[in-house]
């Protein structure tokens, strides 16, 4: 009983199930910002924080008063995850689903390893070949075929660097309160990161107007995915709290070899809710990037992967 209790909350399996959640939502997520009654970002971005606000119902489940320094840390953390999903889902309607989804597994691994090199005492977590070939995947099926650099780098970059910051931040605040602690003030960042979009007029009216424009059947689906996106969301971050956050990152491999296959499925079977571009070339880098993800995780897994990151 204990081993499978070993198992079920090991670090990497968490980071692993968690991020192909999120896959399957964002493959959902480019569905359904192709849509008009959708595809408004700041509507999609302020329900995507708003949501959050449920993380609250694990209060009575262990929370204690941090000292104050960790508090900011995880309120931080969570205003930053709302800033960085912006940009984020700003660069999804700017080009490809796995592209910019795959950009992201390059550059945030990589963003969130230098962030921590002066703040955690192993910022990879000791799985340097790993998560090599993990972050070399998601650069290689990025450049696999031409990108909107000038519409999405910038946004990838600003994404990453957030990522990465939030990432690190909370690790630390896992290494010196508990979960349920620093889960709750995330959760309290991303929720009054939210309420903050409602500040600006035009922000306001056009998160009300896309909300009331949506048909019942959109809104059940964006719910639904919402959901899903954030159990995989709260894997992550429960990952975060029991392995190495570099590590986890460079996990998000997870994510973009399930876009991979949802996209191509949907381009062939379903070309009307977005297509992508699956020549020979495109394919067989694509499947390169996949096989190098598969082999960062084997290696990873192989090795344990349970490099705390404790603080500095």
């Amino acid at each position: 009983m204990h081993a499978l209790l070993q198992i079920v909350l090991n670090g990497i399996l968490i980071a692993i199930t968690g991020h192909g959640l999120i896959g399957i939502s964002l493959v959902w997520d480019k569905v359904l910002l192709k849509r008009r009654e959708t595809k408004n970002l700041h509507s999609y971005v302020f329900w995507l924080g708003a949501i959050s606000v449920f993380g609250l119902v694990l209060i009575p489940f262990g929370f204690k008063m941090p000292p104050l320094r960790y508090a900011a840390m995880g309120f931080s953390a969570g205003f930053l995850d709302l800033l960085a999903s912006y940009f984020y889902y700003s660069a999804l309607k700017s080009g490809e689903a796995s592209e910019e989804l795959a950009a992201m597994g390059g550059f945030a691994p990589v963003a969130t390893a230098v962030i921590a090199v002066p703040l955690l005492n192993k910022p990879i977590g000791g799985q340097l070949l790993g998560f090599t070939l993990m972050t070399i995947g998601g650069f290689t099926m990025f450049f696999a075929e031409k990108a909107p650099l000038k519409k999405m780098l910038p946004k990838i970059l600003i994404a990453s660097a957030g990522f990465g910051m939030l990432n690190v931040l909370q690790k630390i605040v896992f290494n010196n309160t508990n979960f349920v602690t620093g889960y709750v003030f995330f959760t309290f960042g991303t929720t009054i990161g939210a309420l903050l979009m409602l500040v600006p007029p035009s922000w306001r009216r056009q998160i009300f107007e896309y909300s009331e424009e949506a048909t019942p059947r959109s809104k059940f689906w964006y719910m639904v995915n919402r959901f899903l996106a954030g159990v995989g969301s709260f894997l992550v971050i429960f990952a975060v709290s029991r392995a190495n956050p570099a590590l986890v990152e460079a996990i998000s491999g997870v994510r973009y070899v399930i876009i991979f296959f949802g996209a191509f499925a949907i381009t062939k079977f379903r070309p009307s809710w977005f297509q992508e571009d699956f020549t020979r070339w495109v394919l067989a880098a694509k499947v390169a990037a996949t096989g190098l993800v598969v082999a960062g995780l084997v290696i990873v897994g192989l090795r344990g992967g349970e490099g705390a990151g404790g603080p500095q």
